[in-house]
């Protein structure tokens, strides 16, 4: 249904510029946004001297706070008689009217743009008082049909502190005003305007000086930068205020550069506009609690580059432009090393040209357009929707299951997806950063990092299984409030303790099998526990290869399990990369370092076949799970030493980036001792044209056809692997001819057509509980 009738009423705090902030800003430039593309909008904000047609202006915001929400409610009372829904953008304003009032009837939609609570407590206000702000919250967030936030970072945030259905909530960045926000026609006119050089170095953060912004960190990095300066003199300017500032004034006189640091206060829009068109970088040091960043979009849109803290919704704000804008928050080092760099040009940043056309992509005629057809779905719920599928996995590292979830997610079609894991880690930052919902519900940390290898019978494994019951029964309230079409897990334990939750909670649930269950991989009381646990608990079984499927049925006939599909990992299509080194060549493994992944039979192999050659080896990956794992990579360096190879091993620990690494490689290594249940690296590395070698054994015999696409040898054999490297390096016909047919081969493994395969199970899944229901 089309917006076009809808009339919405928008709860604001106070009207930009009478009052300075994000909030106030955004309201305006919404409301003007909405009238500009024909819709009809209303507003109360607290009283501006002259506001414009249509908002209504109350109480001074220095009355007494009952009478103001008093008056407050009144006035949207009365103005909400001509609105179709309501939009509030600040909770205390918007509770007496749409939680107690006449609006409650009105069809909400919110604006999330910061835990009010949180920033409270970050403040030092009391408890009793921030337990009130968050009831006041959560009640006037809980009731309404749609959320808004500007990132999916304060998704998460709406999600897991107050509650709100994840399906409720669209992430719509904002918009910039790129007619009042413009490049300078002249820099140093700009600069002149402020009293400042024209060969200056220009420095300028526009925040509320408050804790959570983080202006302490940049003033703590400052000095660094003027010690280590190019002889430019350095001016950093400060503009608004708050209640640190006398705090923030006094940090600058200890520091010693009070000199060089000026604190501006609030400013109107033209000084706001004039300092962004003089500065060389914009800073952003927030520490938490930063939904998208305004100022982001405003410092770009004047073609100024900004570097910002990893907090909340900065990432996503900035990331696209470029990644190394971004530095972790709070770290006063990190901060000036990425200004200093930026201002020698060591490790430059996109120039004013770049910056302003990344800002053209953020319209508010676009976010005007989205709103609108969220109102007209908050009046009129439409009958169709996309499908709700939660996935739970036990991990937040990026290892080989977690990389192929983030692969899969984006590439689904029609599918509403919520993650939902049982620890903190880098998988949160990088789903968000993809724009996938997710949660984490955590488990104790000895339930979860039990190693499979101590599966047993014993008083601490019986005490960790209670501990992943207590878990599932948490999991299954959880599921029971969000009421998915389906569960998907992604892990072997998760499937475990998401089998309990899903029927718990009456959900059908799709397993990944993603690991072999067969006593080389798995205690025998586990793997008799996932066999039998895996005959009666899905609703389907997706295996990353025949091998692993294989493993789960243990030789019994196919109707032993429940409908079961072989879906490969998703793998993106690879950079176009030319390997013509004259140098040595480089032959590396991908992977975590674990015993049974074999870097062992990779470095015996190596020595055999190149023990006074000048080839290089490379193991890219790191232990992730338990000491065990620490040991094993102990154990290789004191190996390669053995061999004497040392010199030509390089150990690069984990790297975030594949591609890059195997851009560097001229041969990959695959050498697991036991068979590989997939094998996702093998794909990865023919996706990017290298030839691989691999164990002829579970998942990546499948994928390999040995001499065509790559080469397979006995799984521990380290002297055939030998043979195979000193084939490979020594004929580059050989390497051409694999390479060329690996890529070819890998293209069956692409995003697209891996996630229509998944939508294909998921048909069958519910098409088959729809079969069963009575009636």
């Amino acid at each position: 249904m089309s917006g076009d009738d809808v009339r919405p009423l928008l709860l604001g705090l106070t009207w930009f510029p009478d009052r300075t902030g994000g909030l106030n800003r955004y309201l305006r430039e919404l409301f003007l946004a909405l009238e500009a593309d024909g819709a009809r909008p209303r507003a109360v904000v607290l009283g501006p001297a002259d506001p414009p047609t249509r908002v209504a202006a109350v109480a001074s915001d220095k009355a007494p706070l009952p009478a103001r929400l008093v008056r407050y409610a009144q006035a949207a009372a009365t103005a909400g008689r001509q609105a179709d829904v309501v939009d509030a953008h600040f909770a205390l304003h918007a509770f007496l009217p749409v939680v107690l009032g006449p609006l409650r009837r009105r069809p909400l939609v919110v604006h999330f743009q910061g835990p009010w609570a949180s920033e409270s407590r970050i403040s030092g206000d009391r408890t009793l008082e921030v337990t009130a702000k968050w009831l006041i919250e959560r009640s006037v967030y809980r009731r309404a049909r749609h959320a808004i936030v500007l990132s999916s970072a304060f998704k998460r945030l709406l999600v897991e502190r107050y509650g709100v259905l994840p399906w409720a909530v669209s992430v719509v960045p904002p918009g910039v005003d790129l007619d009042r926000f413009r490049p300078a026609e002249s820099v140093s006119a700009a600069r002149a305007g402020l009293g400042l050089s024209a060969d200056a170095w220009v420095a300028f953060s526009p925040r509320r000086l408050v804790p959570r912004t983080g202006i302490d960190v940049l003033l703590d990095a400052w000095p660094r930068l003027l010690e280590t300066g190019d002889g430019r003199p350095s001016t950093l300017l400060v503009a608004g205020d708050g209640p640190s500032r006398r705090e923030l004034e006094a940090r600058a006189a200890r520091l010693g550069v009070s000199a060089t640091v000026r604190f501006l206060g609030e400013v109107s829009e033209e000084v706001l506009r004039t300092c962004y068109q003089a500065a060389d970088v914009c800073v952003v040091p927030s520490l938490a609690l930063e939904g998208f960043g305004l100022v982001v979009l405003e410092a770009l849109a004047c073609g100024v580059p900004v570097v910002a803290s990893d907090a909340g919704g900065l990432p996503a704000a900035l990331g696209a432009l470029d990644p190394g804008l971004i530095v972790p928050a709070g770290n006063a080092r990190a901060l000036s090393r990425r200004l200093e760099d930026a201002r020698t040009g060591t490790r430059p940043v996109p120039d004013r040209g770049r910056c302003r056309a990344y800002a053209e992509r953020f319209s508010w005629k676009e976010v005007a357009s989205r709103h609108r057809a969220l109102y007209a779905s908050a009046r009129w719920p439409e009958n169709t929707r996309d499908l709700r599928v939660v996935y739970v996995d036990h991990c937040a590292q990026l290892s080989g299951a977690e990389i192929a979830l983030l692969r899969l997610l984006p590439a689904l079609s029609g599918i509403e997806a919520h993650v939902i894991l049982a620890e903190d880690g880098p998988l949160v930052s990088r789903l968000l950063s993809a724009g996938v919902s997710v949660e984490v519900l955590p488990m104790r940390e000895g339930a979860r990092r039990l190693p499979r290898e101590r599966v047993r019978p014993g008083p601490v494994q019986l005490a960790r299984a209670a501990e992943v019951t207590a878990y599932a029964f948490r999991l299954a309230r959880r599921l029971r409030r969000l009421r998915p079409d389906l569960v998907h897990t992604n892990s072997l334990k998760a499937a475990v303790y998401g089998s309990l939750a899903a029927k718990a909670a009456r959900v059908p649930i799709v397993w990944h099998a993603r690991d072999r269950i067969s006593p080389d991989y798995l205690p025998s009381p586990a793997v008799t526990l996932v066999r039998a646990v895996g005959r009666i608990a899905p609703d389907a079984v997706v295996a990353v290869s025949d091998a692993a499927l294989a493993t789960l049925r243990d030789g019994r006939p196919e109707g032993a399990l429940p409908p079961s599909f072989v879906v490969r990992d998703p793998i993106p299509r690879a950079p176009q990369v030319r390997r013509d080194r004259e140098s040595e060549s480089r032959l590396g493994m991908v992977g975590r370092i674990a015993p049974w992944k074999g870097q062992h039979v990779f470095l015996e192999g190596f020595a055999r076949a190149f023990g006074d050659g000048n080839e290089r080896a490379v193991i890219i990956g790191a232990p992730l799970f338990g000491e065990e794992e620490d040991e094993y990579e102990r154990s290789l360096r004191e190996l390669a030493a053995r061999l004497g190879v040392a010199d030509r091993v390089e150990f690069a620990g984990f790297r975030e980036d594949v591609w890059h690494e195997l851009e560097r490689l001229d041969v990959l290594v695959h050498a697991s001792v036991i068979p590989e249940p997939g094998g996702q690296v093998v794909a990865e590395g023919m996706a990017a044209g290298l030839p691989v070698v691999a164990a002829a054994g579970g998942g990546p015999a499948e994928v390999i056809a040995d001499e065509v696409t790559g080469l397979l040898f006995p799984p521990g054999d380290s002297e055939a692997l030998a043979d195979d490297l000193a084939r490979l390096v020594s004929d580059p016909g050989l390497r051409r001819r694999l390479s060329e047919a690996a890529r070819e081969r890998a293209r069956d493994f692409a995003p697209e057509a891996i996630a229509g395969q998944v939508m294909q199970v998921y048909r069958a899944v519910l098409a088959a509980r729809a079969t069963r229901k009575p009636g």
